[in-house]
Protein backbone atom coordinates (compact mmCIF):
# COMPACT_ATOMS: atom_id res chain seq x y z
CA UNK A 1 0.00 0.00 0.00
CA UNK A 2 1.25 3.24 -0.76
CA UNK A 3 3.00 5.98 1.38
CA UNK A 4 0.55 8.74 0.76
CA UNK A 5 -2.03 8.13 -1.47
CA UNK A 6 -3.59 10.27 -4.25
CA UNK A 7 -6.04 12.11 -2.09
CA UNK A 8 -3.05 12.97 0.78
CA UNK A 9 -0.53 14.34 -1.67
CA UNK A 10 -3.63 16.54 -3.32
CA UNK A 11 -4.15 17.95 0.10
CA UNK A 12 -0.71 19.39 0.63
CA UNK A 13 -0.17 21.00 -2.34
CA UNK A 14 -3.42 22.73 -1.55
CA UNK A 15 -1.86 23.76 1.80
CA UNK A 16 1.14 24.59 0.91
CA UNK A 17 -0.19 27.05 -1.60
CA UNK A 18 -2.82 28.56 0.81
CA UNK A 19 0.49 28.65 3.19
CA UNK A 20 2.43 30.83 0.40
CA UNK A 21 -0.81 33.13 -0.54
CA UNK A 22 -0.96 34.24 3.59
CA UNK A 23 2.69 35.21 3.31
CA UNK A 24 2.61 36.93 0.13
CA UNK A 25 0.07 38.88 1.62
CA UNK A 26 1.63 39.65 5.12
CA UNK A 27 4.72 41.01 3.34
CA UNK A 28 2.26 43.56 1.08
CA UNK A 29 1.09 44.74 4.39
CA UNK A 30 4.19 45.60 5.99
CA UNK A 31 6.15 47.40 2.88
CA UNK A 32 6.27 51.23 3.42
CA UNK A 33 4.17 53.06 0.88
CA UNK A 34 6.12 55.83 -1.12
CA UNK A 35 5.14 59.45 -0.27
CA UNK A 36 4.34 61.95 -2.91
CA UNK A 37 6.92 63.90 -4.59
CA UNK A 38 7.51 67.18 -3.73
CA UNK A 39 9.65 70.59 -5.68
CA UNK A 40 12.77 71.75 -3.88
CA UNK A 41 12.94 75.09 -3.30
CA UNK A 42 14.75 77.25 -5.34
CA UNK A 43 17.97 79.26 -4.28
CA UNK A 44 17.31 82.47 -3.50
CA UNK A 45 20.25 85.25 -4.73
CA UNK A 46 20.96 88.62 -5.12
CA UNK A 47 20.87 90.23 -8.52
CA UNK A 48 22.41 93.10 -9.96
CA UNK A 49 21.59 94.91 -13.37
CA UNK A 50 24.35 96.14 -15.28
CA UNK A 51 24.50 99.93 -16.23
CA UNK A 52 28.08 100.82 -17.69
CA UNK A 53 29.56 104.39 -17.10
CA UNK A 54 32.98 106.11 -17.24
CA UNK A 55 34.94 105.54 -14.11
CA UNK A 56 38.47 107.01 -12.98
CA UNK A 57 40.77 104.27 -11.43
CA UNK A 58 42.99 104.94 -8.84
CA UNK A 59 46.22 102.92 -8.08
CA UNK A 60 47.92 102.39 -5.07
CA UNK A 61 52.20 102.08 -4.05
CA UNK A 62 54.27 103.08 -1.69
CA UNK A 63 57.94 104.46 -0.80
CA UNK A 64 59.96 106.63 0.71
CA UNK A 65 60.34 109.89 0.77
CA UNK A 66 63.74 111.46 -0.68
CA UNK A 67 65.81 114.65 -1.28
CA UNK A 68 65.19 115.85 -5.10
CA UNK A 69 68.91 118.12 -4.52
CA UNK A 70 70.86 116.51 -2.54
CA UNK A 71 75.18 117.87 -2.38
CA UNK A 72 78.59 117.71 -0.92
CA UNK A 73 79.50 121.06 0.24
CA UNK A 74 83.12 121.62 -0.84
CA UNK A 75 85.53 123.95 0.35
CA UNK A 76 87.60 125.31 -2.85
CA UNK A 77 89.94 127.31 -0.71
CA UNK A 78 92.66 125.76 2.03
CA UNK A 79 92.29 127.48 5.68
CA UNK A 80 91.48 127.10 9.37
CA UNK A 81 87.65 127.06 10.21
CA UNK A 82 87.50 130.68 12.36
CA UNK A 83 83.44 130.50 12.57
CA UNK A 84 80.45 128.49 11.31
CA UNK A 85 77.09 129.41 11.83
CA UNK A 86 74.36 128.65 14.54
CA UNK A 87 72.69 126.32 12.58
CA UNK A 88 75.38 124.73 11.07
CA UNK A 89 74.82 121.28 12.58
CA UNK A 90 73.21 118.09 11.56
CA UNK A 91 69.66 118.99 11.03
CA UNK A 92 70.21 122.34 10.89
CA UNK A 93 67.81 124.47 8.28
CA UNK A 94 69.22 127.49 6.36
CA UNK A 95 68.45 129.68 3.51
CA UNK A 96 69.73 130.00 -0.17
CA UNK A 97 73.26 131.71 -0.07
CA UNK A 98 73.48 131.81 3.82
CA UNK A 99 76.96 131.96 5.31
CA UNK A 100 77.52 128.50 6.90
CA UNK A 101 80.89 128.52 7.49
CA UNK A 102 83.86 130.67 7.80
CA UNK A 103 87.47 130.14 6.43
CA UNK A 104 90.05 132.51 7.93
CA UNK A 105 90.22 134.88 5.27
CA UNK A 106 93.21 136.83 5.95
CA UNK A 107 95.48 135.38 3.36
CA UNK A 108 93.55 135.63 0.89
CA UNK A 109 92.67 139.77 1.38
CA UNK A 110 96.90 140.10 1.75
CA UNK A 111 96.54 138.57 -2.13
CA UNK A 112 93.52 140.56 -2.77
CA UNK A 113 95.79 143.63 -1.59
CA UNK A 114 98.72 142.57 -3.79
CA UNK A 115 96.74 142.27 -6.83
CA UNK A 116 95.73 145.82 -6.30
CA UNK A 117 99.58 146.83 -5.87
CA UNK A 118 100.14 145.17 -9.31
CA UNK A 119 97.04 146.15 -10.95
CA UNK A 120 97.70 149.63 -10.69
CA UNK A 121 101.33 149.10 -11.22
CA UNK A 122 100.21 147.99 -14.78
CA UNK A 123 97.92 151.01 -15.27
CA UNK A 124 100.77 153.02 -14.69
CA UNK A 125 103.04 151.21 -17.81
CA UNK A 126 100.22 151.45 -19.66
CA UNK A 127 99.92 155.54 -19.27
CA UNK A 128 104.02 155.32 -20.02
CA UNK A 129 103.79 153.79 -23.22
CA UNK A 130 100.37 155.58 -24.69
CA UNK A 131 102.13 158.54 -24.02
CA UNK A 132 105.71 157.62 -25.25
CA UNK A 133 103.48 156.47 -28.68
CA UNK A 134 101.76 159.86 -29.36
CA UNK A 135 105.20 161.76 -28.61
CA UNK A 136 106.60 158.92 -31.20
CA UNK A 137 104.00 159.85 -33.26
CA UNK A 138 104.56 163.95 -33.44
CA UNK A 139 108.21 163.21 -34.07
CA UNK A 140 107.23 161.11 -37.48
CA UNK A 141 105.06 163.55 -38.94
CA UNK A 142 108.19 165.91 -37.85
CA UNK A 143 110.04 164.28 -40.32
CA UNK A 144 108.04 164.93 -42.95
CA UNK A 145 107.71 161.08 -43.89
CA UNK A 146 104.52 159.14 -44.50
CA UNK A 147 104.88 156.22 -43.45
CA UNK A 148 106.56 154.82 -40.41
CA UNK A 149 106.77 151.24 -38.63
CA UNK A 150 105.35 150.13 -35.42
CA UNK A 151 108.67 149.66 -33.59
CA UNK A 152 109.11 153.31 -34.02
CA UNK A 153 105.58 154.24 -32.40
CA UNK A 154 106.57 152.40 -29.69
CA UNK A 155 103.17 149.91 -30.61
CA UNK A 156 104.56 146.12 -29.18
CA UNK A 157 105.89 147.94 -26.29
CA UNK A 158 102.13 149.64 -25.80
CA UNK A 159 100.31 146.61 -26.53
CA UNK A 160 102.62 144.78 -23.79
CA UNK A 161 101.58 147.06 -21.22
CA UNK A 162 98.27 146.91 -22.27
CA UNK A 163 98.43 143.00 -21.88
CA UNK A 164 100.12 143.48 -18.26
CA UNK A 165 97.06 145.15 -17.07
CA UNK A 166 94.23 142.35 -18.03
CA UNK A 167 96.80 140.00 -16.71
CA UNK A 168 96.98 142.12 -13.07
CA UNK A 169 93.03 142.85 -13.46
CA UNK A 170 92.63 138.99 -14.14
CA UNK A 171 94.87 138.31 -10.58
CA UNK A 172 93.01 140.87 -8.55
CA UNK A 173 89.54 139.10 -10.00
CA UNK A 174 90.93 135.80 -8.92
CA UNK A 175 92.00 137.07 -5.97
CA UNK A 176 88.61 138.53 -5.11
CA UNK A 177 87.05 135.55 -5.86
CA UNK A 178 89.31 133.07 -3.63
CA UNK A 179 87.94 135.47 -0.65
CA UNK A 180 85.03 135.11 -1.35
CA UNK A 181 85.09 131.35 -1.37
CA UNK A 182 86.17 131.68 2.41
CA UNK A 183 82.66 131.94 3.13
CA UNK A 184 80.78 128.06 2.18
CA UNK A 185 77.39 128.65 1.64
CA UNK A 186 74.90 126.80 -0.06
CA UNK A 187 73.02 128.20 -3.47
CA UNK A 188 69.12 126.52 -2.28
CA UNK A 189 67.05 126.97 1.22
CA UNK A 190 67.82 123.53 2.60
CA UNK A 191 69.11 120.53 5.37
CA UNK A 192 72.16 119.83 6.85
CA UNK A 193 72.54 116.14 7.01
CA UNK A 194 75.91 115.68 8.04
CA UNK A 195 78.55 117.99 9.01
CA UNK A 196 82.38 116.62 7.92
CA UNK A 197 84.35 120.18 9.56
CA UNK A 198 84.11 122.00 12.43
CA UNK A 199 85.21 124.93 13.74
CA UNK A 200 89.11 125.19 14.35
CA UNK A 201 89.94 122.68 12.02
CA UNK A 202 92.21 123.14 8.79
CA UNK A 203 90.93 121.94 5.06
CA UNK A 204 92.57 121.52 1.76
CA UNK A 205 90.62 122.78 -1.01
CA UNK A 206 88.00 119.53 -2.30
CA UNK A 207 87.59 118.66 1.33
CA UNK A 208 83.75 117.88 1.72
CA UNK A 209 82.50 120.31 4.80
CA UNK A 210 78.77 118.78 4.63
CA UNK A 211 75.92 117.28 3.10
CA UNK A 212 72.90 119.00 2.57
CA UNK A 213 69.91 118.96 0.81
CA UNK A 214 67.10 120.94 -0.89
CA UNK A 215 63.85 121.70 1.08
CA UNK A 216 61.81 123.19 -1.71
CA UNK A 217 61.20 119.97 -3.48
CA UNK A 218 61.07 116.47 -2.33
CA UNK A 219 60.62 113.51 -4.17
CA UNK A 220 59.23 109.52 -4.09
CA UNK A 221 59.78 106.26 -5.92
CA UNK A 222 56.80 104.54 -6.66
CA UNK A 223 57.03 100.84 -7.74
CA UNK A 224 54.18 100.27 -10.42
CA UNK A 225 53.62 96.81 -12.19
CA UNK A 226 52.70 96.42 -16.00
CA UNK A 227 49.06 96.32 -15.44
CA UNK A 228 49.40 99.64 -12.90
CA UNK A 229 51.43 101.77 -15.05
CA UNK A 230 48.94 100.44 -18.09
CA UNK A 231 46.24 102.53 -15.82
CA UNK A 232 48.27 106.08 -15.17
CA UNK A 233 49.37 108.40 -18.03
CA UNK A 234 53.08 108.51 -17.00
CA UNK A 235 55.17 111.03 -18.17
CA UNK A 236 57.01 109.16 -20.53
CA UNK A 237 57.40 111.13 -23.58
CA UNK A 238 60.21 114.30 -23.06
CA UNK A 239 58.38 115.96 -26.42
CA UNK A 240 54.60 116.01 -24.50
CA UNK A 241 56.48 116.70 -20.87
CA UNK A 242 56.07 120.42 -21.37
CA UNK A 243 52.51 120.22 -21.80
CA UNK A 244 51.64 117.17 -19.80
CA UNK A 245 48.83 117.36 -17.40
CA UNK A 246 50.93 115.34 -14.94
CA UNK A 247 48.68 112.58 -13.20
CA UNK A 248 48.12 113.84 -9.05
CA UNK A 249 49.30 111.85 -6.44
CA UNK A 250 48.43 112.11 -2.24
CA UNK A 251 50.87 110.97 -0.18
CA UNK A 252 50.02 109.49 3.49
CA UNK A 253 51.26 108.53 6.53
CA UNK A 254 49.28 107.37 10.14
CA UNK A 255 51.26 108.56 13.26
CA UNK A 256 49.40 106.95 15.99
CA UNK A 257 45.61 107.02 15.38
CA UNK A 258 46.25 110.29 13.26
CA UNK A 259 46.51 109.86 9.03
CA UNK A 260 48.11 112.67 7.05
CA UNK A 261 48.00 113.58 3.66
CA UNK A 262 50.64 115.19 1.11
CA UNK A 263 49.23 116.76 -2.38
CA UNK A 264 51.85 115.72 -5.32
CA UNK A 265 52.72 115.10 -9.07
CA UNK A 266 54.17 112.30 -11.25
CA UNK A 267 56.37 114.44 -13.07
CA UNK A 268 58.52 111.40 -14.98
CA UNK A 269 59.26 108.15 -14.85
CA UNK A 270 63.13 105.93 -14.48
CA UNK A 271 64.97 106.15 -17.29
CA UNK A 272 64.79 102.08 -17.69
CA UNK A 273 62.37 99.24 -15.98
CA UNK A 274 64.49 97.75 -13.30
CA UNK A 275 65.56 94.69 -14.41
CA UNK A 276 65.16 92.88 -11.27
CA UNK A 277 61.99 93.34 -9.93
CA UNK A 278 60.59 94.43 -13.60
CA UNK A 279 58.71 97.27 -11.78
CA UNK A 280 58.11 101.14 -13.17
CA UNK A 281 59.42 103.42 -10.94
CA UNK A 282 57.35 106.98 -11.00
CA UNK A 283 58.60 109.48 -9.31
CA UNK A 284 56.43 112.12 -7.81
CA UNK A 285 57.35 115.72 -6.00
CA UNK A 286 56.03 117.56 -3.52
CA UNK A 287 56.45 121.39 -3.20
CA UNK A 288 57.60 122.99 0.04
CA UNK A 289 57.29 119.56 2.00
CA UNK A 290 58.49 121.18 5.41
CA UNK A 291 55.50 124.10 5.24
CA UNK A 292 53.84 124.08 8.40
CA UNK A 293 49.91 124.19 7.95
CA UNK A 294 48.21 125.03 10.93
CA UNK A 295 44.88 124.23 10.04
CA UNK A 296 45.70 120.12 10.31
CA UNK A 297 48.47 120.48 12.51
CA UNK A 298 50.02 118.55 10.03
CA UNK A 299 53.80 118.04 10.93
CA UNK A 300 56.64 117.96 7.69
CA UNK A 301 57.26 115.58 5.13
CA UNK A 302 60.59 114.26 6.38
CA UNK A 303 63.50 112.63 4.35
CA UNK A 304 63.38 108.92 4.67
CA UNK A 305 59.52 108.90 5.70
CA UNK A 306 57.74 106.04 4.03
CA UNK A 307 54.26 106.80 2.62
CA UNK A 308 51.48 104.99 1.05
CA UNK A 309 50.61 106.63 -2.40
CA UNK A 310 47.41 107.02 -4.14
CA UNK A 311 47.92 107.77 -7.79
CA UNK A 312 44.74 109.36 -10.10
CA UNK A 313 44.78 106.89 -13.02
CA UNK A 314 42.77 106.85 -16.52
CA UNK A 315 39.30 107.61 -16.88
CA UNK A 316 37.53 104.34 -18.23
CA UNK A 317 34.45 104.33 -20.31
CA UNK A 318 31.44 101.63 -19.54
CA UNK A 319 33.22 100.38 -17.17
CA UNK A 320 31.14 98.92 -14.28
CA UNK A 321 32.31 97.99 -10.18
CA UNK A 322 31.21 94.08 -8.98
CA UNK A 323 31.46 92.96 -5.62
CA UNK A 324 34.71 90.59 -5.50
CA UNK A 325 32.19 87.71 -4.78
CA UNK A 326 30.37 87.84 -7.58
CA UNK A 327 33.75 87.24 -9.69
CA UNK A 328 35.01 83.89 -9.62
CA UNK A 329 38.08 82.14 -11.06
CA UNK A 330 39.22 86.01 -11.29
CA UNK A 331 37.73 86.87 -14.66
CA UNK A 332 33.89 84.92 -14.11
CA UNK A 333 30.86 85.73 -13.48
CA UNK A 334 27.31 84.34 -13.18
CA UNK A 335 24.49 85.77 -15.16
CA UNK A 336 20.79 84.82 -15.54
CA UNK A 337 18.99 84.37 -18.42
CA UNK A 338 15.06 85.15 -19.14
CA UNK A 339 14.22 81.77 -17.57
CA UNK A 340 16.07 82.90 -14.50
CA UNK A 341 19.05 79.83 -14.98
CA UNK A 342 22.42 80.52 -14.12
CA UNK A 343 25.52 80.25 -16.83
CA UNK A 344 29.01 81.97 -16.34
CA UNK A 345 30.35 84.35 -18.36
CA UNK A 346 33.99 85.46 -18.86
CA UNK A 347 34.62 89.28 -18.09
CA UNK A 348 37.92 91.74 -19.17
CA UNK A 349 38.90 93.08 -16.22
CA UNK A 350 40.52 96.05 -15.89
CA UNK A 351 41.71 96.39 -11.67
CA UNK A 352 41.20 94.36 -9.21
CA UNK A 353 40.30 96.45 -5.79
CA UNK A 354 40.21 95.20 -1.90
CA UNK A 355 36.38 94.25 -2.30
CA UNK A 356 35.64 95.20 -5.38
CA UNK A 357 36.69 94.52 -9.31
CA UNK A 358 36.44 97.06 -12.42
CA UNK A 359 35.41 95.45 -15.71
CA UNK A 360 34.44 96.49 -19.03
CA UNK A 361 32.62 94.45 -22.00
CA UNK A 362 29.46 93.72 -20.28
CA UNK A 363 26.50 94.34 -22.25
CA UNK A 364 23.92 96.80 -20.63
CA UNK A 365 21.20 95.26 -18.72
CA UNK A 366 23.30 92.19 -18.42
CA UNK A 367 21.81 90.50 -15.02
CA UNK A 368 24.22 89.50 -12.74
CA UNK A 369 24.09 87.02 -9.47
CA UNK A 370 25.66 89.17 -6.73
CA UNK A 371 25.11 86.54 -3.73
CA UNK A 372 28.14 83.69 -3.92
CA UNK A 373 27.17 80.24 -4.99
CA UNK A 374 30.12 77.66 -4.18
CA UNK A 375 28.83 74.80 -6.52
CA UNK A 376 27.52 76.63 -8.85
CA UNK A 377 26.29 74.39 -12.40
CA UNK A 378 25.33 75.93 -15.45
CA UNK A 379 21.76 76.11 -16.06
CA UNK A 380 20.76 75.87 -12.52
CA UNK A 381 17.87 77.97 -11.04
CA UNK A 382 17.31 80.46 -9.35
CA UNK A 383 14.92 82.64 -7.45
CA UNK A 384 16.89 86.36 -7.72
CA UNK A 385 15.29 88.57 -5.08
CA UNK A 386 15.17 92.63 -5.76
CA UNK A 387 17.34 93.68 -8.19
CA UNK A 388 19.98 96.34 -8.17
CA UNK A 389 21.95 98.79 -10.41
CA UNK A 390 25.49 98.27 -10.74
CA UNK A 391 26.92 101.55 -9.52
CA UNK A 392 30.90 102.88 -10.05
CA UNK A 393 32.62 103.77 -6.82
CA UNK A 394 36.18 104.80 -6.13
CA UNK A 395 37.79 102.07 -7.24
CA UNK A 396 41.74 101.55 -5.76
CA UNK A 397 44.22 99.28 -7.29
CA UNK A 398 45.91 97.06 -4.99
CA UNK A 399 49.78 96.91 -5.43
CA UNK A 400 51.50 94.18 -6.78
CA UNK A 401 55.28 94.04 -5.18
Amino acid sequence: MPLFSRKGIVTLIVLGLGLLMIVSLAMLKSKPQREPRTSRPLLPVDVLIVVPAPLTVTVLSQGTVAPKREIDLVSQVAGRVVAVAAQYANGGFFNADEKLLQIEPEDYEFSVTRAKAQVAKAQEQVALEQGRSRQAKREWRELGDNTANALFLRQPQLNSAEAALESAQADLKKAKLDLGRTAISAPFPGRIRQIYADLGQYVNPGARIAKVYSTNVVEVRLPLSDRQASLIELPTNYQNNQKANFPSVILRNSVGEQTYEWQGTIVRTDASIDIESRMTYAVAEVQNPFKADSSVNRPPLNIGLFVQAEISGKTITNAITLPKDAVYQGDQILVLNELDQVNYQTISVVQTGTNNVTAIGITPGTRIVSTRIPLAIAGMKVAPKEQGLVKNQSVNEEAIL
